[in-house]
């Protein structure tokens, strides 16, 4: 079964771009302004008050050549009091402006992350199967909650403030070169060699960082498998050896961290040095001027003020800077998920499926996974409405292959299945899906109660609906002995129930589905002898009046089978009832006498079937 589409959210990322390519600002911008644009109102007040907040902020320093030149100076007294006046109300000013725009795009940054996560997973959970197949869902998990967080720097506090600085180091500029334009040039020339620096030093960074992205997104798919196969790790006594793989990954992660580390170490390194020389040109050059008369005590002191906002925005680069550059290999990365195509984006897929009466045909079916091995070889036969198929084969003869197809899980390399006449490689998927039902032999129930979990397939049924269901399958044998009942929580993975348990909640979701088409992978393979002889009934109806495809070796199931295809490396080899597939002795008969024993045969007189049923 498929969930609906998820409410699309106003953020877009573009598609495009080469995805091994490290990420670059010139091929990210394009998705940074889709980021903007819905938000560029926000950011504009944030600039606005960035800007009141930072010339409130130079408030202060301005004030010093008022202080030393005329109040301390020229001893005009009568200006302390309106200019200490002046920098309490400046500073108030700046702290208001600063909590507001804290407010203000910290939770805006916040907000998009949320719609981001919300994005991604939404398009995730739309990838075909064979995405899923090729990469670890503790990667997914990864790449989902962890690879946008850095957007918050696109949008929040930190691009927004590093556009204040500049701004403000522009205005310092002005006011720097009225006082000295000497000492300025002496200063800018240091700060612009600085800036090639910088420049190639992000260059170098930012591949470390996608890197970490990806090392990451490992190590927690790995975390997430041995977290979830913990009882099988104990059972063979391997937490050393879990701890020895973890560590490893830890140590991969700690191995890049340090590598960046050392690089933003150089940076800092680098702007002191940089404050250093600045500073030694002023006092060196500014010394001078003092003594030639050319410059007053209190312009100097104002000066070296005002140079701290030109020179400051250099170690926000530093800072900010690498934020920024972490932000944009995670873009780069979310962007490589959504470029990936989703299942109905198929241009073929433009059919939606009315009412499913079930008639499912294969026509000549090759399929492979991987070029040049084909899987199935040229699959032909008919599954009319109503009608109970069984596949039946060893290992790997293509059994789930060919439910795969039904499922419209994959897409035939050739040939065409039909249902109801219609090529499923040309339908709209949740028009199927949503009439189709499975049962598998793996069971997965969500952490929730139990009959949240037999909701799941219709979650706005009556509470009589699935009682009905549950009735069915035998679930309320065992929840209504529980304490909660059916408000059981089950645990993750349904660990708190039992095999047999796990697969009749499985087995009444389906019921309460009311599929037309329906699937059972071993469905029965978790139960034992008596706990099946008590769901069969339920099986019964639940396969009544709709097609249904069984893998399964129960005798119980396959022999009320209307036909039984035997497969065999991908080709269907033998097709008939079971009485007709066991009187002409080929591979059906070998594996079910391999099966059930020459024992079990006594039970059937030659050439009799389940007409004696």
């Amino acid at each position: 079964m498929v969930t609906r589409h998820a409410e699309r959210t106003p953020t877009r990322i573009r598609a495009g771009g080469d995805p091994k390519k490290p990420a670059s600002w010139k091929a990210v911008w394009p998705d940074v302004k889709e980021l903007i644009r819905p938000r560029r109102n926000q950011l504009l007040l944030g600039l606005l008050l960035i800007l009141i907040s930072r010339t409130a902020g130079m408030v202060l320093p301005a004030s010093t050549k008022f202080l030393v030149d005329d109040i301390l100076g020229k001893q005009r007294t009568e200006m302390l009091n309106p200019l200490i006046l002046a920098v309490v109300s400046a500073t108030i000013l700046q702290g208001i402006t600063s909590y507001w725009l804290t407010q203000l795009l910290s939770k805006s940054a916040q907000k998009l992350i949320a719609e981001l996560r919300c994005k991604v997973q939404a398009h995730v959970g739309r990838l075909p199967v064979t995405y899923f197949d090729s990469n670890k869902s503790g990667q997914l998990v990864s790449r989902i909650m962890n690879d946008v967080e850095g957007v918050r720097n696109l949008v929040g506090t930190g691009l927004v403030e590093f556009v204040g600085g500049l701004l403000t180091a522009l205005f310092s500029f002005v006011v720097l070169v009225r006082i000295s334009p000497l000492l300025t040039g002496l200063a800018l020339a240091v700060v612009l060699a600085y800036s090639v620096v910088l420049q190639y030093a992000f260059k170098t960074l930012r591949p470390i960082f996608r890197e970490r992205g990806k090392i990451t997104a490992e190590v927690t798919g790995r975390l997430t498998e041995s977290l979830g196969g913990i009882r099988v790790i104990k059972g063979y006594h391997a937490e050393e050896r879990e701890e020895k793989v973890f560590q490893a990954g830890a140590g991969r992660i700690l191995d890049n961290i340090l590598k960046s580390l050392s690089g933003v170490s150089l940076l800092s390194l680098s702007a002191t040095v940089l404050l250093g020389l600045v500073g030694a040109l002023v006092m060196f050059v500014g010394g001078k001027q003092i003594l030639n008369g050319t410059l007053t005590l209190g312009g100097f002191v104002t000066f070296t003020a005002f140079l701290a906002f030109l020179v400051a925005p250099v170690f926000q680069i530093v800072g900010i800077g690498t934020q920024l550059t972490e932000a944009v290999a995670g873009l780069e990365r979310t962007r490589e998920i959504l470029n990936e195509q989703s299942e109905d984006a198929d241009p073929l897929r433009v059919s939606r499926m009315g009412p499913v009466r079930g008639d499912v045909r294969f026509e000549d079916v090759r399929f492979s996974y991987e070029a040049g091995k084909e899987v199935l070889h040229g699959v032909s036969y008919d599954a009319p409405a109503g009608t109970v198929t069984a596949l039946v084969g060893s290992s790997g003869s293509g059994k789930s292959t060919t439910i795969g197809l039904v499922s419209a899980f994959h897409k035939p390399d050739s040939g065409r299945v039909l249902v109801d006449g219609v090529d499923l490689s040309t339908v709209q998927l949740e028009s199927y899906r949503t009439q189709l039902g499975v049962v598998l032999q793996e069971t997965f129930l969500f952490d929730g109660t139990i009959r949240e979990n037999v909701a799941f397939a219709r979650p706005y049924a009556t509470d009589a609906e699935i009682m009905e269901a549950c009735r069915i399958a035998r679930v309320d044998e065992f929840a209504e002995r529980f304490p909660e009942g059916y408000d059981t929580v089950v645990g993750e993975r349904g660990v708190k129930l039992s095999g047999g348990q796990k697969q009749r909640v499985s087995i009444a979701r389906a019921i309460l589905a009311d599929p037309r088409i329906l699937i059972l992978d071993e469905a029965t393979s978790s139960l034992d002898s008596e706990t099946e002889a008590l769901i069969q009934a339920g099986l019964q109806y639940l396969m009544k009046g709709r097609t249904t495809f069984v893998i399964a070796h129960r005798l119980s199931t396959i022999r009320r089978a209307d036909q039984i295809l035997v497969m065999e490396e991908g080709v269907l080899v033998e097709r008939g009832t079971h009485a007709e597939l066991y009187a002409a002795k080929g591979r059906y008969y070998d594996l079910y006498t391999r099966q059930h024993g020459l024992e079990a045969n006594l039970f059937l007189a030659p050439g009799e079937g389940d007409a004696g049923e």
